[in-house]
């Protein structure tokens, strides 16, 4: 399986599901009412990020995974998303950047080497890059979101999580 099978649909439907939870986070806050800035500012924990970190975070994982096995330049976003539109502003580009890809693309991704850039001369090839530390950061912060709305009441489920699933019948 090549490695765009394994990065590219689930980035793409997690960030997608990450932008449905912020329209429900955007609703919720109309409903009840309160300022819907509260939950951008919300966190799980004191020493966690918040939630436009996490969203922030999610996106990053994405667009610097797809850039790194690929071998190409990574569009730049300056993290300053302040307000739920704004952060779906930021999913929905990062969702566009992800759909440029084409599986040929990852041709030789799984050998290339990835520089890590928080470990000075450190390197992993593409496949355990993505298995062993792109995608499990990436589902962390995705989770992490995820948890800091429905904690805030946002009416979310797994079914809301997991988003579509290709089933087959018999």
């Amino acid at each position: 399986m090549n490695l765009y099978d394994l990065a590219i649909p689930q980035f793409t439907k997690m960030i997608a599901n990450l932008d449905r939870w912020l329209e429900s986070a955007a609703e919720h806050a109309t409903k009840k009412p309160f300022d819907a800035g509260v939950l951008v500012a919300a966190r799980l924990a004191p020493d966690q990020y918040p939630l436009s970190r996490q969203v922030q975070s999610a996106c990053d994982g994405a667009k610097f995974t797809a850039a790194r096995l690929t071998g190409k330049e990574a569009p730049k976003h300056p993290d300053t998303e302040q307000t739920i539109d704004e952060l779906r502003a930021r999913t929905r580009t990062v969702r566009a950047y992800l759909e440029t890809f084409k599986a040929e693309d990852f041709a030789g991704a799984e050998t290339r080497a990835i520089d890590i850039p928080w470990a000075q001369g450190k390197f992993m090839h593409g496949r355990e890059y993505l298995l062993e530390l792109a995608l499990p950061n990436f589902f962390f912060h995705v989770v992490h979101a995820y948890a800091i709305l429905r904690h805030n009441g946002v009416p979310l489920g797994k079914r809301d999580y997991l988003g579509s699933v290709d089933m087959k019948s018999r």
